[in-house]
């Protein structure tokens, strides 16, 4: 293949994975950031103390972070197919993604709560604080840079979880690999689409490494 031929299929598949990555880590966050202030909350030592809820969410968790994306994908076609209609392509992709990045995400967000000084959290509540405005006053914005930096690590997981998508007909780069490159045996072809993820998970490691650190630089220029 001549570069004319193969500029726009790059083009359009960097932008359907980018489609998939941004939509599955914005539902990823959405749903992944509760349930992790949920399982510290939940906890033994929490202000919500409940085992069985803590258990049931741990559990969900847990066998959702167990299972390869491919098998989850294919296993959750007919919701997919249920929920926007097809089960191919990139927006059909963002289905088993997101389901399979929230898990991921949360497990991040209870590391990052765990981690907050639990004087923080003691002194909040000694100003008559309840559980929910500790959670919006101290846990989440002292967790903040923890957050960011699991949040970058999800979107990358999200990004190989595209490329694996694209064995199924998820769209995006992954499918320009197995359809050009090794259908065809287009060798070149398949590296520019590795080249192309290279610069993408880059970009996004370089701009939450950077977020990470303009946090950081705050919050100890207010303590």
């Amino acid at each position: 293949m001549t570069w004319a031929e193969m500029q726009p299929l790059l083009e359009q598949g960097t932008i359907d994975t980018l489609y998939m990555t941004g939509w599955s880590s914005l539902i990823a966050v959405l749903g992944g950031l509760p349930l992790g202030v949920l399982l510290v909350l939940t906890d033994r030592s929490g202000p919500l103390r409940n085992v069985v809820v803590n258990r049931a969410i741990g559990v969900v968790v847990n066998v959702g972070r167990s299972l390869p994306f491919i098998i989850l994908m294919v296993a959750l076609i007919p919701v997919t197919r249920s929920l926007v209609g097809t089960a191919i392509g990139p927006t059909a992709a963002i289905v088993p993604l997101a389901i399979g990045a929230i898990p991921f995400f949360a497990r991040l967000v209870e590391t990052a709560v765990r981690e907050v000084d639990h004087g923080l959290v003691e002194a909040g509540q000694a100003m008559g604080g309840g559980t929910w405005t500790i959670v919006l006053k101290v846990l989440l914005p002292q967790a903040l840079p923890s957050l960011v930096a699991g949040l970058t690590t999800t979107v990358i997981a999200v990004v190989g979880y595209s490329a694996m998508a694209g064995a199924v007909g998820g769209g995006g780069l992954g499918t320009l690999a197995l359809t050009y490159g090794y259908q065809r045996f287009e060798t070149g072809f398949t590296l520019l689409t590795v080249v192309v993820l290279i610069v993408i998970v880059t970009a996004i490691q370089l701009l939450g490494d950077g977020v990470v650190r303009l946090l950081s630089r705050r919050e100890r220029a207010t303590t």
